[in-house]
Order: C-alpha cells, then structure tokens, then sequence
C-alpha cells in the first residue's frame, strides 16, 4: 500500500509537469534551446535524419514522455521500466533547467541549485521505484 502511494505521489510531478509544458512550452523551449544547441552541435551528425532535433518538437516529446511514463508509474503498467524512462528522462532535464554553475547572481545561483538537488533527489527516488524487487 505505501510503495503504490509513494509510486502515485512521485508520477503526481511528471504528469502535471509534462501537461504544463503541452499546454504552454515556450519558457520551457526558451530555456531548453541553448543546452539542446550545444548538445546536437557535438552530436548531431551522428543522428539518423528521423530523429527530430528541433527545440519545439524535442520539449513536447519529453513532456509526453513524462505523462505517459508518469501514468504508468502511478497506476502500475511498466510501473519499473517507467521509473527508469523517467529517472534517463531527468538527466538533460536537469543539466539543460538548472546549471546552477553558471549564474553570477547568488541568488539566482542559490534558487537553481536547490531545484538541480531537489531533482537528484526525485532521480533516486526513480531508481529506486524502478530497481524495487516485487
């Protein structure tokens, strides 16, 4: 009973975090284009032509990414795949939202590198959703 709670309780972010981005992307593009440029600039050739590397099209399909794995933690189907999507799913969610290393200003340095721990934290709590023995 606790684990299907904590489960329910740890999807509650991505959903709601991956329709909120559906519905209203732009800040969300605005700060993933820098981090998504560098990255497809260092690897981009490497990529087949199917893969999208457009801004836009990339922060939709994470935000669908987390509904759809975040509906899978929460109601059980895949519940340990969906954990690790969304444990890999949080890696450049992170780097690219909160490189608390590169502001000046301390507060904005401090405010960016509380949401960068606080999601090291929900990336644990995935990993150990998605390596819990049954």
């Amino acid at each position: 009973m606790v684990r299907r709670l904590a489960r329910l309780l740890l999807a509650a972010v991505f959903v709601h975090s991956g329709i909120d981005t559906l519905r209203h992307p732009e800040k969300r593009i605005a700060t993933a284009t820098p981090w998504l440029e560098s990255t497809i600039a260092k690897v981009g050739d490497r990529l087949p032509e199917q893969v999208p590397t457009d801004p836009e099209t990339l922060v939709k399909l994470d935000a669908a990414v987390k509904v759809v794995a975040g509906l899978c933690l929460a109601f059980g189907p895949f519940s340990r795949l969906s954990a690790l999507v969304l444990a890999g799913d949080m890696v450049p969610t992170t780097l690219a939202g909160h490189a608390f290393w590169q502001y000046e200003d301390p507060a904005l340095m401090t405010q960016n590198r509380t949401h960068f721990l606080k999601n090291l934290g929900l990336i644990g709590g995935l990993l150990i959703a998605g390596f819990e023995k049954k």
